[in-house]
């Protein structure tokens, strides 16, 4: 960390995550809810990775980017949610400066990650809707995995950048970050010194690595609803639909929530509620995902049903013979 410019101030060696400990009445329900959504979101999107591996007919580019997003997702809610469950039971509510630092690292890569899986997941339902002729040239399995290797390799050396200049922030005087884990705003309010070319270098990342991927989404689903308007029959137009509801659920979802959080006017009265919408996109999201995709598609749907007959059937006592 920076030395502090404050002469007599002393500087923190770590933080308090303010997190729910406003609630003291609810901590116990709390950490009972927040465990079962742990415990939800890590095995919803296991198995979606497990059937992806496992079932041949689900080796397409869409599942390719759906098992994509579904690792992503699990190491989002393990960035976050065990350090929560964690000062439940401790009451403990302090993190160190490098605990913080990687938290913010990881949780900050993964966001411009998965906004990036989600812009390639859209281009492919164009693709898919918009030119299913050249559906097999356009999305091989070589340019998918160089799209998907792209995503995961901009997100990460994007936000080493920022990493470095967290570094370089001192903090000093008030040390309690308003948010139940270390956020870009809520730690740059409470640093006494670097604290303006990191804010203006997220803003900057923000512009860069954000932006143009929800431009390219919203281009892509404006095209795609277009296309579909277009299918004379309303069993065709249905059919089309089907096939992208579920991104186009997880994308509303995730984008509207980001835009609240971090697009909205910063008022006292906004960041009360932004407490409220990142528990959506950090911790609900990640759970409801799996979820969308195994309830609205087919294949999925069609593969657990099938590997539960298998494991039920594997399970069942054999006739003796004789």
């Amino acid at each position: 960390m920076g030395i502090g410019e404050g002469g007599n101030q002393t500087i923190n060696t770590e933080l308090v995550l303010q997190g729910f400990g406003d609630v003291q009445d609810l901590q116990i329900v709390l950490f009972v809810l927040f465990l079962g959504i742990y415990i939800l979101t890590v095995s919803g999107n296991i198995l979606i990775i497990g059937l992806v591996v496992a079932k041949t007919n689900l080796h397409t580019p869409m599942y390719f980017f759906l098992a994509n997003l579904s690792s992503l997702e699990t190491m989002y809610t393990s960035t976050i949610l065990p350090k929560i469950l964690v000062d439940f039971m401790t009451g403990n509510r302090t993190i160190s400066i490098p605990g913080c630092i990687a938290q913010f690292y990881f949780f900050s890569a993964l966001v411009v990650t998965e906004c990036s899986l989600l812009a390639m997941m859209s281009y492919d339902r164009f693709i898919a809707i918009c030119k299913p002729l050249h559906y097999a040239n356009l999305m091989s399995d070589r340019l998918c995995v160089f799209m998907a290797a792209g995503c995961w390799i901009t997100g990460f050396l994007a936000m080493s950048v920022m990493i470095y200049l967290m570094t370089t922030l001192t903090f000093c005087g008030n040390n309690e970050i308003q948010h139940f884990f270390c956020d870009f705003t809520p730690v740059g309010q409470i640093a006494c010194s670097g604290r303006q070319k990191y804010e203006l270098t997220g803003f900057i990342f923000s512009v860069i690595f954000i932006l143009p991927p929800f431009l390219l989404t919203l281009t892509s689903y404006m095209l795609i609803i277009r296309n579909i308007l277009k299918i004379p029959s309303a069993t065709g137009r249905q059919k089309a639909f089907s096939t992208c509801s579920s991104h186009l659920m997880v994308v509303t979802i995730y984008y509207g929530t980001l835009v609240i959080v971090y697009v909205l006017p910063n008022t006292e009265e906004m960041r009360k509620l932004n407490k409220v919408f990142s528990v959506f996109y950090t911790i609900l999201t990640p759970l409801v995902n799996p979820l969308i995709y195994s309830l609205r598609n087919r294949e999925i749907k069609e593969a657990i049903r099938k590997s539960l007959g298998r494991l039920i059937h594997a399970m069942r006592p054999q006739n003796v013979q004789g």
